[in-house]
């Protein structure tokens, strides 16, 4: 083994091999048929479920674990993916435990709930498995529909109009479809090519083509896309990341969290990408939870998340809290990033710690130092380049309750728009919602 954990610097193949595999197998393999019979068993099927409300999605719960309980786990899949057609994906990385599972009756009687998240996967794992589409599309109404971006949100709202009968042309930079479910997940969440999989059987319902390379305000024009379209529809996600403020930041070895991501997710041999002996990832959200993890997985010796404001502010969920520190993670709450330490590349970084009187946040003067041969920027994503004339509203693409933008026949969604979270599973009723806007606006 040419590198370990105590290599300095930056350097790839810090474990032996094999460990690669094994740290980044499946987070939460999927239920045997008798392991969801036993979890389905434990519903209440109740009345004004309270797990349907907190779903973004509005999935009725209690009808698919009951198809479960009965033995059709294909008939479940069909009425979750009614209601989200990204459902396969949205039950690995869905923070369930703060959406349908916290609210669960069982979870509030007994502090265990019902596992919503995985008897999700076992019934759309098996209908995938037969490569089976169950909706058919209408027939063809003679329309067309731009929609620009092959995430979450622009899958949701193609899938949805191609099932009215609309012909979508289906646009992304990428050399892949996915957005931040190919890109953006971390690798043990979405493992054997799922992502992409996924998107092939959505697009399997037909109607849609998809051309990549082709990005919003470089080779893309919404002018002539609303010429040539009787829609569009936005689903542009976030491009930018925000800057540390922090001197120093343009050493080498401080790079976006993002980036980071997409890389390891890529990655042919996860031995030759390449992690820092000493992390510090900057950030409390789950793209500073994943990149913290990943990088201990990839043999980092010490691996710091610092937070500018305590742990019960984190946009990262307990669990996913919990996790970090399972994989020897430390979060430093209440530290802000002051100035990046080296020549040239990154050696360590200052971090301030923090305050908040009620008036806002504010530095105490009190410095604490650590060895940081690699710094992780997850302090989130800004939106890149708008069309001219388009009104933002928080630095994000005002929308309506339907995804209607300013400008007429012009729709947008998911995390460029200002519609909810950024969360996939948002994203998907985003996408859903603005499909049947538009289909009513075309056919009225």
């Amino acid at each position: 083994m040419p590198n370990s954990q105590m290599t300095p610097g930056i350097a790839p193949a810090r474990l032996e091999e094999g460990a690669y595999q094994d740290n980044f197998s499946d987070l939460h393999p999927g239920y045997a048929p008798h392991e969801a019979a036993v979890a389905a068993d434990r519903c209440y099927f109740c009345h004004d479920a309270p797990c349907v409300t907190a779903c973004p999605t509005d999935i009725d719960i209690p009808m698919f674990i009951r198809q479960i309980q009965a033995g059709m786990p294909d008939e479940a899949a069909k009425t979750i993916l009614s209601q989200n057609i990204l459902g396969g994906m949205c039950a690995r990385v869905c923070p369930t435990e703060t959406l349908c599972e916290e609210v669960c009756v069982r979870e509030t009687a007994e502090g265990k709930p019902v596992e919503i998240g995985r008897l999700q996967r076992f019934a759309t794992d098996s209908l995938m498995s037969h490569a089976q589409q169950p909706f058919a599309r209408a027939q063809s109404t003679g329309k067309k529909v731009a929609v620009i971006g092959a995430g979450p949100a622009g899958l949701s709202c193609a899938h949805r109009l191609a099932s009215h009968g609309h012909d979508v042309d289906m646009f992304d930079g990428r050399a892949k479809a996915g957005g931040l479910n190919e890109f953006g997940i971390a690798a043990y969440k979405s493992t054997n090519d799922f992502a992409a999989r996924e998107v092939e059987w959505l697009m399997s319902i037909g109607g849609i083509s998809l051309t990549n390379g082709k990005r919003l305000g470089e080779n893309l024009d919404l002018a002539t896309l609303q010429n040539d379209y009787d829609a569009v529809f936005l689903s542009i996600g976030l491009a930018g990341v925000n800057a540390l403020r922090a001197d120093g930041e343009d050493k080498d070895g401080v790079r976006d969290a993002v980036d980071f991501i997409s890389d390891l997710r890529q990655a042919g041999d996860l031995s030759d990408l390449p992690v820092g002996r000493n992390v510090v990832v900057i950030g409390g959200g789950m793209t500073a939870v994943d990149a913290a993890v990943q990088s201990k997985l990839l043999g980092a010796e010490n691996v710091t998340i610092s937070y500018r404001r305590t742990r019960d502010k984190m946009g990262a969920s307990g669990f996913e809290q919990d996790l970090a520190a399972v994989h020897g993670v430390r979060i430093l709450e209440n530290t802000q990033p002051k100035r990046v330490l080296g020549n040239g590349k990154c050696e360590g970084i200052e971090l301030e710690y923090t305050t908040d009187d009620g008036s806002g946040l504010k530095g105490t003067g009190e410095i604490v130092t650590l060895p940081a041969d690699q710094i992780f920027k997850a302090i989130g994503q800004t939106l890149g380049e708008t069309p001219e004339g388009i009104k933002l509203e928080g630095r994000k693409i005002a929308v309506n309750d339907s995804g209607a933008t300013s400008i007429k026949g012009v729709w947008a969604g998911g995390d460029c728009a200002t519609g909810g979270d950024d969360l996939t599973v948002t994203a998907v009723a985003e996408g859903r919602d603005a499909a049947e806007d538009i289909n009513k606006s075309l056919m009225g």
